[in-house]
């Protein structure tokens, strides 16, 4: 049987709302005391761990420390997804990207959870000043890349739909879909894996739950065909998947207010439960055994060789 795993960005209501302009995150709106019961259920319903990426300046927060407190007794590993959620992290200088690493930490720590040894950036931002700290904090590997061509495209939605004091840099360049599709080794520390989100193999779009349940709005039947081709994909061409989740794959519009503009939030929460379900059921019907990033790092490990140093060079923004 051949391995995937599923990971979960635990990015909070105010996040997204301060990515898109909009001034009423300011309030730090949350949704985590509904989103995150209902994902563990699904999760322990499939009988699956996972690791979960959590924003330090909510696991600060009663109820981001609840959360983590909960994620870690069911057993799912927990890692550091930075402290402000940012996803311009790549024009940060060096000391505050320390700064945001040991923040995020020392807040996940005193929520219960270990220390993390896994990181993804906001938005799949990544740039080698990150990447050598994350080496010399003892990080085992990172999973901020999505090797996609069609960053720019969502960059140009993104820009019409936010308003005037929405980030506009965002998501990457064409660049991207040179980057690989399956884990490898940054030259960086000992060996930083990185763990890259995956995409549908040769076509290079993605299939992690935002852009399947786009897909979903439009036609259930649609995106259950585009998800089972991406999985055939997938065991053709030798990648072992790496899924990426979010809370809103499980709530719907009235549940995290101000999110219309976001892939579809137009299902009901109860079809994204309904359909989640579907999307883990089909990793095992297509003979994937489900674990967690940090799991999935230490078995593909061993077999890793250092890849190409250039990979560092084009890592930025």
């Amino acid at each position: 049987m051949n391995t995937a795993s599923v990971s979960l960005d635990l990015d909070n209501l105010w996040a997204y709302l301060k990515t898109h302009g909009d001034p009423e995150w300011e309030s730090r709106p949350s949704f985590l005391p509904t989103a995150v019961p209902r994902l563990l259920e699904v999760f322990g319903a499939h009988g699956l761990t996972t690791t979960v990426f959590v924003v330090g300046a909510d696991a600060e927060r009663d109820d981001g420390a609840r959360a983590v407190a909960d994620i870690t007794a069911a057993g799912h590993e927990v890692g550091n997804h930075s402290y402000g959620h940012e996803p311009w992290l790549h024009r940060y200088t060096r000391d505050r990207l320390e700064a945001e690493l040991a923040r995020t930490e020392a807040a996940i720590v005193a929520a219960g959870a270990p220390r993390p040894t896994g990181f993804r950036g906001p938005g799949y931002s990544v740039t080698r000043d990150l990447l050598e700290l994350l080496a010399e904090r003892g990080y085992r590997y990172d999973a901020s890349t999505l090797p996609t061509w069609i960053g720019p495209l969502a960059r140009a939605y993104h820009n019409r739909t936010a308003p005037t004091g929405g980030e506009r840099d965002l998501f990457g360049g064409f660049s991207r879909v040179r980057a690989p599709n399956r884990a490898y080794r940054w030259r960086v520390g000992s060996g930083l894996v990185e763990l890259p989100v995956t995409t549908m193999p040769l076509l290079r779009v993605p299939i992690h739950g935002s852009y399947l349940l786009q897909l979903h709005q439009l036609s259930p039947r649609v995106a259950r065909a585009y998800f089972t081709a991406a999985l055939r994909l997938c065991r053709a061409r030798g990648v072992q998947p790496s899924l990426l989740l979010h809370p809103t794959d499980v709530l719907g519009a009235a549940e995290a207010p101000g999110m219309e503009f976001f892939p579809g939030m137009a299902v009901p929460g109860a079809r994204k439960v309904e359909f989640l379900g579907w999307v883990l059921g089909a990793l095992r019907e297509h003979h994937f055994e489900v674990i967690g990033t940090g799991a999935h790092v230490d078995r593909l490990d061993a077999g890793l060789r250092e890849h190409d140093t250039g990979l560092l060079a084009r890592c930025g923004g």
